[in-house]
């Protein structure tokens, strides 16, 4: 048998593993799921809040919000454009994610930012949880990544969101901030 002969059987027999390596990254329709990224929320004086868990899904950024130690009621929570909380109103984390140029609100005709997620009840102990996808959001890649240059962050406001008021759902002061850090 010729070296040529035996180097392109090796190649044929070792290729169907190759490949099937290659497989679990596109199973979900794209190669970033799973990219996770995390926001640790703080509040005007620094003191820890809660926690927000970012992941890529099979149909967007799965995102799970964690707070401590929020007064109890209900409260708005979006993803701001810019990865920066400058206390004491982080101001600095910009307006919502809104790569789409939609107005706010889900209940909004020509709505909804890309950054606007369901109110997360806080109970009377100040803690509360939100769970939810934000539907075709990518982390990385794609033409409107949340992890751009300037980055992304996670807000916790004051009030509800009325779901419908542009630009920011009459949500109030931002209570705590975290910014977006990929891991």
């Amino acid at each position: 048998m010729s070296r040529t002969h035996s180097l392109s059987k090796g190649l044929f027999t070792a290729l169907p593993i190759l490949l099937a390596g290659a497989v679990p990254a596109f199973a979900h329709g794209h190669g970033h799921a799973g990219q996770q990224a995390m926001a640790d929320l703080i509040d005007a004086q620094g003191q820890t809040k809660g926690k927000a868990t970012i992941r890529q899904g099979k149909d967007g950024i799965e995102v799970d919000v964690k707070a401590v130690g929020l007064p109890a009621g209900v409260h708005a929570v979006h993803v701001h454009t810019t990865g920066t909380c400058t206390g004491p109103d982080f101001t600095s984390a910009g307006g919502h994610w809104n790569p789409e140029k939609k107005q706010h609100g889900h209940d909004n005709p020509a709505g909804a930012h890309m950054g606007d997620m369901p109110n997360m009840t806080v109970g009377s102990d100040g803690t509360g949880e939100l769970r939810t996808v934000i539907k075709g959001g990518m982390l990385a890649g794609g033409a409107t990544p949340l992890l751009d240059a300037d980055g992304a962050a996670v807000v916790v406001h004051a009030a509800a969101d009325d779901y419908k008021s542009d630009p920011t759902g009459n949500a109030g002061g931002r209570l705590a901030c975290g910014v977006i850090k990929a891991e």
